[in-house]
């Protein structure tokens, strides 16, 4: 697999085809973490060109689901080259100020090599337990806590007034390894939603549980807004996770895939079966094959069972022979 280089140097130039990025173990039952499987798991991302590995976010759940930060530095500790990113942070149940001195500080830890994709998050969660009200400016809250973020990452002394938070000549430092701060990618599948991304963002990530057909259509309107707001197309990333699972046996593939997105989502993941590229080789072939006619420039590969077998598989089979 070729490596192609981070999306912050698309800017200076440089045309890369499809990037691919593989998840992060990101299953972890109580007492079950092993620290030389997942270093060689990563060490072997590398050394299979992977460019980035990513992780999702759960903070209440019954899923064993490690928390991202955390997750990450460890990842940069074992790793050296390959880029650690989490698609999404539910950034409105944060405070920016803690979450951007974080991301601060592991950038710096891992010389530059975070992607940070934040998200509103869906209404179905227990805001309560975050002293958030869904039903009082969530969306201010969230932009208004991604301006907190930038500032604090680019002024020497951050000044913000706003309904939630109020900042008053505030330093933060050190600022983010990367400037002027690491990519920032938005989620989110509402014609909103993405023009937030493309006011406030470094990319649009498409989510694993949209198909491939509402992914086309979001990365049509995308570019309708881009092309609007007078933004360079070219230096703007277009992502999706893609839950996939490749096997000899096509049948074998769909339900252990089924069992999997039922495992991660709930009943919910019982209808979800649609948005995973299942089966054969050339089946993943043709599936990763739309997501990338779709404007996926970098697409996350997301097996949800055997994670290890399944990038050896990947990245043999699959991905090279992706146009």
């Amino acid at each position: 697999m070729r490596r192609y280089p981070p999306l912050w140097l698309e800017s200076q130039g440089y045309c890369p085809s499809i990037r691919y990025a593989i998840s992060l173990p990101q299953h972890l039952p109580d007492g079950s973490f092993r620290p030389n499987d997942f270093r060689d798991y990563l060490t072997r991302a590398e050394q299979l060109g992977f460019e980035s590995a990513w992780i999702t976010e759960q903070v209440l759940g019954r899923i064993p689901h490690p928390s991202p930060l955390e997750t990450m530095a460890y990842a940069a500790a074992v790793t050296e080259e390959i880029r650690l990113g989490c698609s999404v942070f539910v950034t409105p149940l944060h405070s920016p100020v803690h979450l951007a001195k974080s991301i601060s500080t592991l950038d710096q830890l891992s010389r530059g090599r975070l992607e940070i994709g934040v998200g509103i998050g869906g209404r179905n969660r227990m805001f309560s337990a975050f002293g958030v009200d869904p039903d009082d400016g969530l969306v201010t809250r969230f932009v208004e806590g991604i301006h907190v973020m930038k500032a604090l990452w680019t002024e020497p002394e951050a000044s913000v007034t706003g309904r939630f938070w109020q900042l008053d000549a505030a330093p933060m430092e050190p600022k983010p390894f990367q400037k002027p701060y690491p990519p920032l990618w938005f989620g989110g599948s509402h014609p909103a939603a993405l023009r937030r991304a493309v006011r406030l963002g470094d990319g649009f990530f498409g989510a694993g549980s949209s198909t491939t057909a509402n992914f086309t259509e979001q990365v049509g309107t995308v570019q309708s807004m881009l092309a609007e707001s007078g933004r360079d197309a070219a230096t703007f990333g277009i992502a999706k996770r893609v839950y996939i699972a490749v096997d000899d046996d096509p049948q074998q593939a769909r339900e252990r895939m089924s069992d999997a997105l039922i495992a991660f989502y709930g009943e919910s993941g019982r209808t979800l079966l649609p948005v995973a590229v299942t089966g054969t080789a050339a089946d993943c072939i043709a599936g990763v094959q739309q997501v990338a006619d779709a404007g996926a420039r970098l697409i996350l590969l997301n097996p949800l069972f055997d994670i290890a077998d399944q990038m050896e598989r990947l990245a043999a089979e699959v991905t090279p022979k992706v146009a």
